[in-house]
């Protein structure tokens, strides 16, 4: 449980800072498309734009604007989200890092021992299933072995032990009472093989969570080298498009293009910054899917890793 909350916890930290960008984006767009619309609509006024310029400012300022409250109110979700998770009253959610400020380190050590996904909730309680199944066949065997009492009174021989051993007329009476269990039916029988199968099954059950747990390690480990390099293109294709934002606004002003020039690369640009933001996002949620697939992180202490060490034949 603890393993869930801390992870949960995380993530959703992490979502609340990709949102604070997105807002930011959002008021930086429509302060630009604020400041286009306000141009052509002085243009228009003095008969320079015309309708459509000016109309297609509107529109583009008026989406942009109506993002505002819209990202506003999933910062109010979330906030209310992580509030919960800590156990407060629903109610806004102090900051630390900025998200591009906080670190994608530290990096994933190489040669990680398995033994760190013993940790994981969920191989625990699969392994505590096969020693349960595995406890209940000890229990199933001792039902064929006959119940008696082995000493009577002052601690001599039980009457009926004298009786099975001294072949007295007796055994066979306590005989048929001892042995008759085990062929009612097949019942002692049948209820063995029943908790062998059900031994096979939560073995198949332990292997298959060992498998789904170094799946998701591999799929966490896959997923962060390849966010690293969208990340690193992403990057690179915003600052061309804030270049392109930059020579725009320089050709406009020296009268070699129009207004149209400007608009476009705006219209680009802040769709490739979100793009950026997602991406570092997925990036940091990633290391908290890895956290949780190694049951806890990679970080155990020396004696750990010592031990570790003898278990491998290093030590």
């Amino acid at each position: 449980m603890l393993l869930s909350l801390v992870g949960d916890l995380a993530q959703a930290y992490f979502e609340l800072l990709a949102l604070d960008v997105k807002l930011q984006i959002a008021k930086s767009s429509t302060d630009a498309f604020q400041s286009t619309y306000n141009l052509f609509k002085d243009r228009l006024d003095f008969g320079v734009a015309s309708e459509l310029q000016t109309s297609r400012a509107q529109g583009s300022l008026g989406a942009a604007q109506a993002t505002i409250p819209e990202v506003e109110a999933q910062i109010a979700a979330k906030e209310n989200q992580i509030s919960i998770l800590l156990g407060r009253v629903p109610g806004p959610i102090p900051r630390g890092t900025p998200m591009y400020d906080q670190p994608v380190t530290p990096t994933v050590p190489a040669g990680l021992p398995s033994a760190l996904l013993e940790r994981r909730p969920d191989l625990r309680q699969a392994e505590q299933e096969m020693v349960r199944a595995n406890a209940l066949i000890g229990v199933a065997k001792a039902d064929f072995f006959p119940k008696l009492s082995l000493t009577g009174l002052l601690g001599t021989a039980s009457p009926e032990l004298a009786a099975v051993t001294h072949g007295t007329s007796l055994v066979w009476a306590v005989g048929a009472g001892l042995v008759g269990p085990a062929f009612q039916g097949g019942r002692l029988i049948e209820n063995y093989r029943a908790h062998v199968a059900i031994w096979e099954q939560t073995k198949y059950a332990y292997e298959q969570s060992v498998l789904t747990a170094f799946r998701e390690v591999s799929d966490a480990l896959a997923v962060l080298a390849k966010l690293s390099q969208a990340e690193a293109a992403q990057a690179k294709s915003v600052k061309g498009l804030e270049d392109a934002v930059s020579h725009a606004n320089d050709r406009y002003l020296y009268g070699l293009s129009s207004y149209y020039e400007v608009l476009e690369s705006l219209q680009e640009l802040y769709p490739a910054q979100n793009k950026l933001a997602q991406i570092r996002r997925d990036r940091l949620l990633a290391y908290v899917q890895l956290y949780k697939a190694l049951g806890g992180g990679w970080n155990l202490t020396d004696g750990q890793w010592s031990e570790q060490e003898k278990k491998s034949g290093g030590g």
